[in-house]
């Protein structure tokens, strides 16, 4: 199999690059579409944008769920206003709904993330849920974002649990693509990892574990900082490329496992992405100095540890065994891990992750 590795057409990011979406814009085309959340409309456009460049681009509220109710909404309204891009701002529902309406009209997409809580903004691919927000599919596009701008000042104003939530979708890189490449699995897009691909999800790692504590008190001051700016950049390009190039495994095919739990729905997606690392090192019999590093990491910057904090009960092992089966579905990236894994075995690894957890957290407790 050949080795295969994508990436974003343009990176930026720094302090008031907002300011230099609309000569981006120019250089792509001079009719587009702004698909935006609410708080974006309601605090971020209106400081950046002048009514002038509003009127030649009009912005499209989105509705909150990346689902196919969404988008088919969304075609109509491109089928009827051609535009000849698209620029989606907000968090990572509102990017990947972006995406998949830009590559289905056949239109480039730049992205400008407002939180750096995932890294969906440079990837080709998105995820669509149900109208509920249980995992549905994961669609491909044909092309990366065009560009994708990061401003700072954005994201040091965001609240700190949107930036902790993207480091633990971050976290999953570098022990994912290590699954992959020690079982030779195929990547996200399409084929076997790159050199490139595997050291930047190693860097993503690296990073979150020498800069991850100081930009989370960095965002809790709402300053920007090198530690910030590393931080942003391991969320959303080291991240992203790293997942794309490298490949998924055990966490986000747990992740996708515990969206069909109602009582995980409140908690963000790096949220749940964090446990599901915790549970894939218990999956895989992970050396004991790196569990702990993992988990004090964890612990320090407010990742879940345990079960209950992304809202589950550990006694409830039906209940578990519901997001394991999940988790294991046919085609679902936890087969990229060594070994054959079925469900009893995810959930296995899930209350060992959640046990080890709330042994840490009772270990705290007692040394103050």
């Amino acid at each position: 199999m050949h080795t295969k590795a994508v990436f974003p057409g343009k990176y930026i990011q720094g302090q008031g690059i907002l300011y230099e979406l609309p000569e981006l814009i120019k250089t792509l085309g001079t009719k587009g579409m702004i698909l935006a959340s609410p708080t974006v409309i309601e605090k971020i456009l209106p400081g950046y944008l002048t009514a002038s460049f509003s009127d030649q681009f009009p912005v499209e509220l989105f509705n909150g769920e990346c689902c196919e109710a969404e988008l088919d909404r969304l075609s109509v309204i491109i089928q009827r206003d051609q535009p000849d891009m698209i620029v989606g701002m907000g968090g990572g529902k509102t990017i990947d709904t972006a995406k998949i309406a830009a590559n289905r009209a056949g239109i480039p997409v730049i992205i400008v993330p407002t939180i750096a809580a995932t890294d969906a903004p440079c990837s080709g691919c998105a995820v669509i849920y149900t109208p509920e927000g249980v995992f549905e599919a994961t669609d491909y596009q044909k092309m990366n974002p065009a560009a994708v701008l990061v401003d700072m000042d954005v994201i040091a104003g965001a609240p700190t649990r949107f930036l902790v939530s993207g480091m633990g979708d971050a976290l999953a890189t570098w022990f994912e693509a290590r699954s992959c490449e020690h079982t030779h699995s195929m990547n996200e897009c399409g084929g076997q990892s790159t050199l490139a691909g595997l050291h930047i999800a190693r860097l993503c790692y690296e990073t979150l574990m020498k800069y991850g504590v100081l930009a989370k008190m960095a965002s809790e001051q709402h300053l920007v900082t090198p530690a910030l700016n590393y931080i942003a950049e391991a969320n959303i390009l080291l991240s992203g490329i790293g997942f794309e190039s490298s490949g998924l495994a055990a966490a986000h095919a747990i992740h996708n496992g515990l969206t069909a739990l109602e009582e995980t729905h409140s908690y963000y997606h790096g949220e749940k992405v964090a446990f599901g690392v915790l549970a894939g090192l218990q999956l895989n019999g992970a050396l004991q100095t790196e569990t702990d590093e993992v988990y004090d990491f964890c612990l320090k910057v407010g990742l879940p540890v345990t079960l209950e904090d992304i809202g589950l009960d550990y006694t409830d092992r039906d209940k578990l065994l519901i997001a394991a089966e999940k988790a294991c579905a046919p085609g679902q990236a936890i087969h990229h891990e060594p070994g054959k894994i079925i469900p009893e075995k995810v959930v296995s690894a899930m209350l060992m992750a959640d046990a080890i957890g709330r042994s840490k957290r009772l270990h705290i407790g007692t040394d103050h």
